[in-house]
């Protein structure tokens, strides 16, 4: 516990919708993975100042980019390769390595729980607005006493931009 706050103050009462691990590289992970999981069922993006308004990182605005592929739910298993740092992908695998980076749990609104946690004394490490096709969507992730990894709070959009890949029968040869 740091200034009195704990993770009970911060996680939400449920199993985390996420589970995310920061990768070297994206193809042979998804690659890995699709064969662990058996399933096939990737979305990829790739996010960055073009795409996410608002990028954040240490409280500053930031250019930093990363794709990411995700598959499944309870709890969808997210992939990330960072592009462009820094972010807290690139800091994460400096100080732990690669592996098991964050559980992210879905929100109504990013923008309160930001708020909620400003008054916990917690800034968000990393944050993004806009992802969305209609310029929703929304991400913080957060360093939370008592936590082993990061707690990230995802605000879906509406309407997600479409998939970079249909298919990933072979994501090495496709180049993702």
């Amino acid at each position: 516990m740091i200034d009195g706050v704990s993770a009970l103050d911060v996680i939400p009462d449920r199993p985390p919708d996420q589970i995310a691990f920061v990768v070297r590289d994206l193809a042979v992970s998804m690659a890995t993975w699709a064969a662990a999981l058996g399933r096939r069922d990737w979305r990829v993006h790739t996010y960055g100042p073009a795409n996410v308004y608002e990028l954040q990182f240490r409280g500053e605005s930031s250019d930093l980019s990363m794709r990411l592929a995700m598959c499944g739910q309870e709890p969808q298993v997210e992939l990330i390769e960072s592009v462009r740092g820094p972010n807290v992908y690139t800091e994460w695998s400096a100080h732990h390595g690669f592996g098991v980076h964050h559980i992210g749990y879905f929100v109504p609104s990013v923008r309160d729980i930001m708020c909620r946690m400003a008054a916990l004394g917690l800034a968000a490490v990393q944050s993004g607005r806009g992802y969305g096709l209609d310029g929703d969507g929304g991400f913080a992730y957060y360093d939370v006493p008592g936590i082993d990894v990061m707690v990230e709070f995802i605000e879906i959009p509406r309407r997600r931009r479409p998939s970079e890949v249909a298919d990933i029968t072979d994501p090495i040869r496709q180049g993702y």
